[in-house]
């Protein structure tokens, strides 16, 4: 054979080769669904396509799934209590109307430690969306007719508190925040941006109006105020 045609032979046999790999690697990988050719161009004003296996992140969550609505407020209240529903509403919507929806409530019992001046104790639960109820314990002053044993029903509505750890402080009344609705009273505590909102019926009602103060602890704390 002479040079020529062995060099026309080569040449050939180079582009056949040149072009079986060029569409190797235009065709996708077998069974790679998400494959993009590496010369693809997206059309003007289009977003070039994720990377495989990318997902796109979830959207916000609503403030407002943090939080509890009248109702559910309501009912709560109302089972908690043994009040009607009727009666749970006005209380609930008083405290609505002033503060907005709550991201906690707190339900529990609490009782005087002593005879005309001492201290008031009480347990109950944190209820919070999303997490599961704590254990928690608070104590204030009790002035007035209390006598030691007298337990009465505590249920308060919590606002701004966003973290668990902001509830355990002392939260002194707000000045004229008391009010009594439907059999209901209510006042509010204010500190640190948190404002909690304790409801008591019965004997609970003489704690809230001589409430000036309460303390919240993660653990029981019967040192004296």
């Amino acid at each position: 054979m002479s040079f020529a045609r062995t060099l026309t032979v080569a040449v050939a046999a180079l582009a056949i080769s040149t072009a079986t790999l060029a569409q190797d690697n235009s065709a996708p990988p077998p069974g790679d669904k998400d494959y993009t050719p590496r010369d693809y161009t997206p059309p003007n004003g289009a977003p070039p396509p994720p990377p495989p296996g990318d997902e796109a992140p979830p959207p916000p969550r609503d403030g407002n799934h943090d939080t509890f609505t009248d109702n559910e407020i309501t009912n709560a209240a109302s089972d908690f209590f043994g009040v009607t529903t009727e009666a749970a509403a006005k209380a609930v919507q008083r405290v609505f109307r002033d503060q907005g929806q709550p991201d906690a409530y707190i339900k529990g019992e609490e009782g005087s430690g002593a005879f005309v001046i001492g201290v008031r104790y009480g347990e109950g639960w944190l209820v919070r969306k999303h997490f599961d109820p704590v254990r928690v314990y608070w104590k204030g002053p009790s002035v007035g007719f209390d006598v030691g044993g007298n337990a009465s029903k505590f249920f308060a509505l919590v606002y701004n508190l966003k973290d668990e750890r902001r509830l355990y402080q002392r939260f002194p009344g707000a000045e004229g925040s008391y009010y009594f609705v439907a059999g209901i009273g209510v006042n509010y505590l204010r500190s640190g941006g948190v404002t909690i909102a304790p409801m008591r019926t019965g004997l609970g009602l003489r704690a809230g109006v001589n409430a000036h103060y309460l303390v919240f602890t993660q653990e029981r704390d019967w040192f004296p105020l």
